[in-house]
């Protein structure tokens, strides 16, 4: 049974933050979608902002990947790069003087202190904290350091970084996929928020732009509720010393994205590369259709829904804990109901771009691909398929090829006769549309040479089409037109050896 909806008692206000480090990958589309869809469902703001304070890692490149990505998934939002809004910069690169200010209050207000313990230092105490059965985090050392600490730190040459002040106390707030969850004091220590470069970490940066953007949700990942309750703390302190309006978000976190072996789909894994899915062909669409069953679901008979109706549904109340695996069958499947959907104009605009990726088509070329899509559109997963099953048509005479390994198998010397006589009888058919064309080689073939009519027209298609599967066959005669079709007849006959 679902679970209360959530209704938020003010304007909404989300985030999606990623890092722009390597190829987007399908978690993170998830992790956006599911965003997307509450902000939309609640006439709320979905803030883009760009996490990129590393910049061992970060990359224009990738940063440029991202905006591309969402263009392609069709997402839009209220605040951000190439929009705008009223908390900018949305690049945290650019705020950096922000997290300076926050880092020096937290100080001055006792919410965080200046720690000179040393790599080897930190490790030799972890060691023998768990020899002793303890918890291994950090132990505090540097917490309440006197004057004179600090002065005989500083004269050794030490340098520090700064840490905050986590409560005495467990931490308990209301996920609102989890529901209630406890931290204890033990298992969350105090924590780094400045490098000792002074450099803001993620710990510091992230928290203080969902304080200052006064976000009122925040929807991730799993592997990010660890770090919620230091989250949760920081909040609290950032209210006290006047950054952003006191409040803190409500969090909740998604379920984990398992791929093969049953391990957590990884970044590095190939099929969690959102690129693959786009250059195969996958529609934004069906790819987020699927993408949104990771999780959520519209109905439990339903697995087929368009982006429309998930925003008028989407609750994260209704989202489920428990892992989700990634199926790609299931993936292709689902993309291919959409891709079946498509009006037919729609269709033929978006196999463009696979089948003339170096140019315009002519009109000429256009209209053909019109007349030719409906043989193809029933029988395709991904647009990408479309080269294979109609690029016959759109090649140059001196450019068509036969698949190797289908001419291999079919155009043998069996083959001979039955592309001989039906390069004669299709001479001399003035009609060469489906139906006169298969009644004729039926009439040549099947009776005339006594074949059945898998093993008389499947020569036909590999000479005509190049490969083995392709569009119904005479069909696709009648679109290649007479004169190319039986020029290719003859030049398959011509490559049959004996």
């Amino acid at each position: 049974m679902a679970s209360a909806p959530i209704v938020p008692d003010e304007h909404v206000r989300v985030r999606f933050c990623p890092s722009p480090t390597g190829n987007p990958h399908v978690g993170l589309v998830r992790t956006a979608l599911f965003n997307w869809a509450f902000a939309r469902h609640h006439g709320g703001t979905l803030v883009f902002r760009i996490e990129d304070t590393d910049a061992a890692r970060d990359s224009e490149e990738s940063y440029g990947q991202l905006l591309e990505a969402m263009r392609w998934l069709g997402f839009d939002w209220d605040e951000g790069p190439e929009v705008g809004g009223p908390h900018e910069p949305y690049r945290q690169s650019q705020r950096m003087d922000v997290y300076a200010d926050v880092a020096r209050k937290l100080q001055d207000g006792g919410y965080a202190y200046s720690c000179y313990c040393s790599t080897e230092e930190l490790d030799a105490r972890r060691d023998a904290a768990r020899k002793a059965g303890k918890a291994s985090g950090y132990d505090g050392h540097c917490r309440d350091l006197s004057a004179e600490r600090i002065a005989a730190y500083q004269a050794e040459g030490r340098t520090s970084i700064v840490r905050f002040r986590m409560p005495d106390a467990p931490i308990t707030f209301t996920d609102l996929v989890r529901g209630e969850t406890t931290f204890t004091p033990e298992n969350v220590p105090d924590f780094g928020i400045v490098r000792a470069n002074g450099a803001p970490l993620y710990t510091l940066v992230n928290p203080v732009d969902d304080a200052l953007m006064e976000i009122t949700h925040v929807l991730r990942g799993e592997d990010l509720l660890s770090s919620t309750p230091r989250q949760v703390a920081l909040y609290a302190a950032l209210a006290e010393i006047g950054v952003g309006n006191g409040s803190t978000p409500k969090f909740g976190h998604l379920p984990y994205v398992m791929g093969e072996g049953n391990k957590k789909l990884s970044k590095r894994d190939p099929q969690a590369n959102l690129n693959l899915y786009r250059e195969r062909g996958f529609l934004p669409e069906g790819l987020l259709n699927y993408l949104s069953l990771l999780g959520w679901s519209l109905a439990e008979d339903r697995d087929i829904f368009s982006m429309e109706e998930m925003v008028a549904a989407f609750d994260v109340a209704d989202v489920n804990a428990n892992p989700a695996r990634f199926d790609l069958k299931k993936a292709e499947s689902i993309n291919a109901t959409h891709l079946r959907a498509l009006a037919p104009e729609e269709f033929v605009r978006r196999v463009v771009p696979f089948l003339f990726p170096d140019a315009e088509p002519t009109a000429d070329q256009l209209e053909l691909l019109a007349k030719a899509a409906p043989l193809t559109q029933e029988r395709m997963v991904v647009l990408s398929e479309v080269v294979g099953m109609l690029g016959f048509l759109f090649v140059r005479p001196e450019d068509f090829r036969l698949d190797e390994a289908d001419a291999a198998k079919v155009l043998i010397a069996d083959a001979k006769p039955v592309l001989a006589a039906s390069v004669t009888a299709l001479e001399d058919l003035t009609d060469f549309t489906p139906e006169p064309i298969q009644a004729t080689l039926r009439e040549a073939l099947v009776e005339g040479l006594g074949i059945k009519p898998k093993f008389a027209f499947t020569p036909l298609r590999v000479a005509v089409t190049g490969r083995r599967v392709s569009p119904p066959l005479f069909e696709s005669m009648e679109l290649l037109g007479r004169e190319e079709t039986l020029r290719r007849l003859r030049a398959a006959l011509e490559s049959v050896t004996e």
